[in-house]
């Protein structure tokens, strides 16, 4: 089950099967995911496109990596005729909320949450730190982690209410501050899911309005510093400085 969200995945390698053990459910699926060998092969080409574009030597493509990452890829275009939406990302649980930084890969993500981790201790835990789903609904959105973690494997089967996005960027100095809906918005297409299918692609829009009108957006400068996570999180929530 990926963000409360049933299914029935077909696979052909134990590898895969492994994988994806710790998100199995007894609830009766809603759909099926079977990877076709056209899947297959999409998935080869792309991972050899995005190494291209990144001047990265191409990683190995094994028939279980074919597999997982055909898998995470129908789940994404399909999830999204149940309110999930994909965003790249790295997700964290504090106090009961879920804090999702976003950047251009490389821009320090990852190391960012860390810091939260390394601050505020047992307060925090990682929700996943790669791509996490976020079901949205009109009662509120929950950040949800899936078995699909990035390279440093951080995530949990679970979920946290979604308090903010925030937006990050390296610098010297540490400072955080809202961003508008017409910043915010041009962010959520950049790293939400892209679908190609129109029907799909309306539908994602749809879900991007609504993250962007019942979600709080904030742009950070930070440096590696721990202070950097106290000065996010009190630009968060300000009456709740005094806790950190």
């Amino acid at each position: 089950m990926i963000a409360e969200v049933p299914a029935r995945i077909r696979c052909r390698h134990q590898e895969t099967r492994s994988f994806l053990s710790p998100y199995l459910t007894a609830v009766d699926p809603a759909f099926t995911i079977e990877p076709t060998e056209a899947d297959l092969q999409q998935i080869q080409l792309d991972l050899i496109r995005t190494a291209e574009a990144e001047g990265q030597p191409v990683p190995p493509c094994s028939a279980p990596l074919l597999e997982c990452s055909a898998i995470h890829a129908l789940l994404a275009e399909k999830l999204i005729d149940y309110d999930v939406l994909l965003m790249h990302g790295s997700a964290l649980c504090m106090d009961g909320r879920a804090y999702l930084f976003t950047a251009k890969s490389g821009t320090g993500k990852s190391t960012h949450a860390g810091l939260w981790r390394e601050v505020f201790g047992p307060r925090v835990w990682m929700i996943h730190d790669d791509k996490p789903m976020l079901r949205i609904k009109p009662e509120g959105i929950t950040v949800w982690g899936t078995p699909w973690d990035g390279k440093h494997h951080l995530s949990r089967n679970a979920c946290a209410p979604l308090k903010a996005v925030v937006s990050i960027k390296r610098a010297e100095e540490n400072h955080i501050e809202p961003l508008t809906k017409a910043d915010a918005f041009p962010l959520i297409m950049q790293q939400a899911y892209y679908a190609k299918d129109p029907a799909q692609a309306a539908k994602v829009l749809k879900l991007e309005m609504q993250l962007l009108n019942n979600t709080a957006f904030y742009a950070l400068s930070c440096n590696r510093d721990p202070e950097a996570a106290r000065v996010a999180y009190a630009g968060i929530n300000p009456i709740s400085e005094e806790k950190t």
